[in-house]
């Protein structure tokens, strides 16, 4: 059952907070910034139950990041961050969706913070869903997974099995492991 239609996301990294960032997975998903508000521009649906997740690698001001140097732009000069780039937010999170029988969207917007929280203090959800991110990576030798490996993402999703009615999660670590079986040749 649809609970909402052409359901859009938005996420505005604060750059005094983040020097730089990738979305894991739904590259062919992107819209075009301005198509955000525009209510003709088609975007999925979302059914009662159902979740979406979407993963950010972020660098922080200051951490250590591999990052191509940019010439000095000609036409424009730095970009003069508001009082809200002090607020200590991480970034903000918009959402814009229509009612099922709908023609007219409506935003939600919540800020985000930094907890400092570290991969072992995160919820069972978040271990799994990077783990599950992390298993795409190595499936699509993604040029960022040079760090992952089989075994990182059994031991990752083992930790956040949980109790979940049907065994989904237990059925993807046996996946897991016959794909290491695969690219390894053994059987």
């Amino acid at each position: 059952m649809t609970i909402a239609k052409d359901v859009k996301i938005q996420v505005e990294l604060n750059p005094a907070e983040v020097e730089a960032y990738r979305l894991i997975g739904y590259e062919n998903r992107m819209l075009a910034a301005q198509d955000f508000n525009d209510d003709t521009k088609d975007a999925g649906e979302i059914g009662a139950g159902h979740t979406v997740t979407a993963l950010y690698e972020t660098v922080r001001v200051g951490g250590a990041a591999d990052l191509p140097t940019v010439d000095p732009l000609k036409y424009e000069t730095q970009t003069v961050m508001t009082g809200a780039a002090e607020s200590g937010e991480l970034m903000t999170v918009k959402l814009r969706y229509k009612q099922p029988d709908g023609d007219v969207s409506k935003l939600i917007g919540v800020a985000a913070f930094d907890e400092g929280l570290t991969l072992e203090d995160s919820s069972d959800d978040f271990a799994f869903a990077a783990a599950v991110a992390s298993f795409g990576m190595l499936l699509r030798g993604s040029e960022h997974a040079e760090a992952l490996t089989y075994d990182l993402v059994t031991e990752l999703a083992g930790t956040a099995l949980g109790d979940g009615p049907f065994g989904y999660r237990a059925e993807f670590v046996d996946l897991v492991a016959k794909a290491q079986a695969i690219k390894t040749g053994s059987p």
